[in-house]
């Protein structure tokens, strides 16, 4: 019966990985959960660590280094009596054979797995020197915690190498953006100094736990470490929540505009009869939306000025927006060149005011300001239609050098991207790919991959053990380091699975235990033959970072991690692009 439960839990447990493989929505959900819990064990800490200096000093919350001069000099005691703490408390630990690993060590040697004793060890380490007036900040407990706990939800989850660093980052930088009050220097913080490097896919998750981790800071009411900003205004919950509402519906706006080109692209192209006359029977189209409006002419980018400074009706900014969408249309499908980059910034302002107008006069009572919806409704749907939602944000800040704006920018942006990805899956770019022939959603996805198979991008120098031994001569025979990865193979060499490294040093592991206990996607295999497609496939399938390539003899002939099956394949889309352009050579 246990056996029955234990092997239910595995099967569900996996099942929630694949789905978190397949969907991005439900990482950046789970992130946001790892961020809402590093904001609240960062609160906590600080309140342990200031109730401390409270309770030694006679301080009030974070005044303990403003003090002016040491009124009562016993008090400074406290100093000593800390190290003794720790002293105690390193002799508590005294049979641990290790030292604990930090969230930094762990993304960089241990793919994010952190032992969670080690957090609550590391962080009570902190609190007690910063508690007791030591010259050390308590960033590190709370980057630890949130990286900590993001880790543990990462591992109950099984989550793939990659994606558990991602999370650790995560939370990790969810935790500083909690304690300084600020989203951006969190998810920086988790590129820079925890994940190690910035990528697209990592954006939504470490934000949405940066975002989330913020929220709980302000929704406590918690003052802060660093609150500077250069407007005079501030956003509350509700203005947050509006904006988030904002960039569902620039999303919905931004899938509705790429669907009308698509639409009208293709009944257009079968229009035989005009087929070489296309852009002048647009031409003529256009002229009567330009009657009703000049604001249609062009990109927009003097309209935009124009209604921002103006601010003209709601049924006015309607009509416009209307008639906008429909000159892009049939701009577009009527084979002018161009794309709708600046077009959706100004539809996005147009989106943004009418919100804002709407939701002023509505019986909620909420006021927001036309201007900040504008800007954000500009990010939001540029977002959705163009990508790249740092892009769209830092423009913002740029343009505007309003940092107070940023994080509902973010948070529009955010959601919508998210929306876009999940319910569309396109740019307007990939989107016009896809219909000439592409299946597989990527920017630069053109074909010509049929010939990049399997035994073409295996590598060769794998490391191979028997799969009967056991956890301590496997320790003995692959010392941690030498490779991420270990393949077990029968007696015959015929494949049994694939052994992570640091899984067969997890310290609670008995060597005289099987190895083959260990081994994982030991019934997924790659064919020497397999094309790209098939393989990426079998990637998304498996939720694996690395897969074996076999013979015809089920003989282990070469190994394909994921990183590199995908490089290959961007690098030919690349070198497709060039030949489509004339580039190569």
């Amino acid at each position: 019966m246990v056996r029955l439960r234990k092997s239910a839990f595995v099967i569900a447990a996996a099942r929630q990985r694949r789905r978190l493989r397949e969907s991005e929505a439900a990482f950046i959900l789970l992130a946001a959960v790892a961020g809402l819990a590093a904001g609240l064990l960062t609160n906590v800490q600080q309140l342990i660590a200031h109730g401390i200096q409270s309770l030694l000093y006679g301080v009030t919350i974070n005044r303990l280094s403003a003090l002016g001069v040491i009124h009562h000099p016993w008090k400074l005691l406290a100093l000593p009596i800390g190290g003794l703490m720790l002293m105690l408390f390193a002799r508590g630990l005294r049979n641990r054979q290790r030292i604990p690993v930090d969230v930094v060590e762990a993304n960089a040697l241990h793919g994010g797995r952190i032992p969670f004793a080690d957090n609550l060890v590391i962080a009570s380490q902190t609190i007690i020197s910063n508690g007791a007036g030591a010259s050390v900040g308590l960033e590190a407990a709370y980057a630890q915690m949130g990286g900590g706990v993001a880790s543990q939800l990462g591992q109950w989850f099984t989550l793939r190498r990659g994606d558990l660093r991602t999370l650790v980052g995560a939370g990790a930088g969810g935790a500083i953006g909690a304690a300084f009050g600020a989203p951006l220097t969190g998810a920086f913080y988790a590129f820079e100094i925890v994940i190690g490097n910035y990528t697209p896919a990592a954006i939504a998750p470490v934000m949405a736990a940066a975002l989330s981790a913020v929220f709980v800071t302000r929704a406590l009411g918690a003052d802060p470490y660093l609150i500077a900003t250069t407007a005079g205004r501030a956003f509350s919950v509700s203005d947050y929540l509006l904006y988030a509402l904002l960039g569902l519906l620039c999303a919905l706006f931004g899938m509705l505009i790429m669907r009308l080109v698509a639409f009208t692209e293709l009944r257009v192209h079968g229009w035989r009869r005009i087929a070489g006359w296309k852009p002048v029977v647009g031409g003529l189209l256009l002229i009567p939306l330009a009657m009703l409006s000049p604001q249609t002419l062009s990109a927009g980018h003097g309209a935009l000025h124009l209604d921002l400074v103006l601010r003209p009706a709601l049924s006015f900014l309607a009509i416009v927006l209307l008639l906008k969408i429909a000159a892009s249309v049939i701009s577009l499908s009527f084979g002018f060149r161009g794309g709708l980059f600046f077009a959706s910034l100004f539809l996005g302002s147009l989106i943004g005011q009418i919100f804002a107008g709407l939701v002023n006069l509505g019986p909620l009572g909420a006021i927001i300001d036309p201007n900040d919806a504008a800007l954000v409704g500009m990010a939001a749907l540029s977002v959705s239609i163009v990508g790249g939602p740092m892009t769209l944000a830092v423009l913002m800040l740029e343009t505007t050098h309003d940092f107070a704006l940023m994080g509902v920018v973010l948070t529009a942006t955010l959601v919508s991207s998210a929306v876009t990805r999940e319910m569309f899956g396109y740019s307007f770019s990939t989107w016009r790919l896809h219909l000439r022939g592409s299946t597989i959603r990527s920017p630069r996805d053109i074909g010509r991959l049929m010939t990049l198979t399997a035994g073409r991008i295996m590598r060769t120098d794998w490391t191979a053990v028997s799969k009967d031994m056991t956890v301590a001569e496997f320790r003995d025979r692959v010392p941690l380091g030498k490779t991420a990865k270990v393949i077990l193979i029968d007696a015959e060499g015929h494949y049994r699975g694939i052994v992570p490294t640091a899984a067969a040093f997890h310290p609670d592991l008995d060597g005289a235990s099987a190895v083959a206990g260990l081994a994982m996607q030991s019934g997924i295999v790659l064919r020497r033959t397999m094309d790209i497609r098939s393989v990426l496939k079998l990637f998304d399938e498996a939720s694996a970072d690395e897969l074996v390539v076999i013979d015809d003899d089920e003989q282990v002939i070469g190994v394909v991690t994921e990183r590199h099956a995908r490089r290959r394949y961007f690098e030919e889309l690349e070198a497709s692009q060039r030949e489509l352009f004339g580039e190569s050579g």
